[in-house]
């Protein structure tokens, strides 16, 4: 069943003001430009069936995600004790990092209030979601909003991740490399907690939660402790119904897969999103739409990097109320009123070549 889009999101609701704190504002950078106009391109009539949320379809997308999980630990599971046990083991691990990944992008529609159109359900299911992740979705929504609404601004909290590049094959290469052995998943998780993150660039001190209402303050402690506890009796739920192999299970199918094969797929897609962009000025070229279409590559990319239409980066940064299932439609709409001529549109392998390129001279980086 449909629902009309909720209010706070909602571009064709604007007698329903958010509080302050909450609100996930327009990005409207260089006001009177041809690139600031594209957030202004659309109808409300235009905009009205773009923002129809369909539970049907999330809840399908969530299925679909959680048996992509299941396949992976079935084949895990079956290589084992066979010779070829480490190669169905890598397999496995893989793909269930890959769903891993997909249910990080669902908590993301969550904290955006467009998983479903109830809202209790929304934080009910965005908060299950993200537990199963080790994430706070409530603090993620809270860091979340400032990214959106300060995009490569001081107060961006993610410029940390994607920003400064193309910065060498040699520094893309090792931060994959620890990510893939856990090296850097405590920091992930820190970002996700709502730790307070260094802007590189002017060196201040951004604290996400800081910034933000007292409600939604108070309902991201709450969820840390759920999170907290969640983690804290999977393990032992595990152990009481499987013994030492359910705990091992557990441990080697799900918190492994969450500290390493998810740990690279996370980075490499927010700097595909975000990383080695031409201009910051401007909404339409400081996020990027990478298309994953055309070729093996670009689909072998849409499977490990964008699942659930995230690859829509750009169209999401300019219409955050309309849901993943969506963002395809808005795209042919935007690029049939020629919207997205000058932006960051790009086929995958075009956007690896960039963010994998040699280091940018610093006077040559993009303003």
């Amino acid at each position: 069943m449909d629902h009309a889009p909720h209010p706070q999101n909602s571009a064709g609701a604007g007698q329903a003001i958010a509080r302050r704190g909450e609100e996930f504002r327009d990005d409207l950078r260089t006001p009177g430009s041809r690139n600031a106009q594209a957030r202004r391109l659309l109808s409300a009539e235009e905009l009205a069936p773009l923002t129809t949320l369909s539970d049907s379809r999330s809840m399908l997308a969530v299925m679909q995600t959680v048996l992509l999980a299941a396949c992976g630990m079935v084949l895990a599971l079956s290589a084992w004790p066979t010779p070829w046990w480490w190669a169905g083991g890598l397999a496995g691990l893989m793909l269930i990092g890959v769903a891993q990944h997909g249910l990080f992008i669902l908590a993301h529609e969550a904290a955006h209030y467009r998983l479903l159109s109830n809202r209790a359900l929304n934080d009910g299911l965005g908060r299950l979601i993200g537990m199963s992740g080790g994430v706070s979705m409530c603090t993620y929504r809270v860091t979340h909003r400032l990214h959106h609404n300060n995009l490569y601004g001081p107060e961006d909290p993610d410029t940390a991740i994607h920003g400064g590049y193309p910065r060498g094959q040699a520094y893309l290469w090792k931060k994959l490399a620890q990510d893939l052995i856990g090296w850097n998943a405590w920091k992930t998780y820190a970002y996700f907690f709502g730790s307070p993150a260094i802007n590189e660039d002017t060196k201040r001190r951004i604290s996400p939660l800081d910034d933000t209402s007292p409600q939604l303050r108070a309902a991201a402690r709450r969820d840390r402790w759920g999170v907290a506890a969640f983690h804290l009796l999977a393990p032992v739920c595990a152990t009481l119904i499987g013994g030492l192999d359910g705990l091992l299970i557990y441990l080697a199918l799900w918190t492994l897969p969450l500290l390493t094969t998810l740990q690279p797929i996370l980075r490499l897609r927010a700097i595909c999103e975000h990383g080695a962009v031409r201009d910051l000025t401007s909404p339409l070229t400081a996020a990027r739409t990478n298309r994953t279409w055309g070729s093996v590559g670009n689909w072998l990319g849409r499977f490990f990097l964008f699942p659930h239409h995230v690859n829509y980066h750009l169209e999401h940064h300019l219409y955050p109320a309309v849901p993943h299932y969506n963002l395809p439609r808005l795209h042919r709409l935007l690029m049939a009123k020629n919207a997205l001529h000058e932006a960051e549109v790009r086929d995958l392998a075009e956007t690896w070549t960039q963010i994998f390129a040699a280091r940018r001279p610093r006077d040559a980086s993009p303003h």
